[in-house]
């Protein structure tokens, strides 16, 4: 799962199903969670 909020992208904000990416993990209120997300 990852929030919209984490893309990092110009427009609409969408990761295709099997997509590579990288990604920061930062400690959230709810726990690890994904930031600064790229598509590769």
């Amino acid at each position: 799962f990852v929030h919209h909020s984490a893309i990092q992208a110009q427009g609409f904000k969408s990761l295709q199903e099997g997509a590579r990416v990288t990604f920061d993990v930062v400690d959230g209120p709810k726990g690890p969670s994904a930031a600064n997300v790229v598509q590769q």
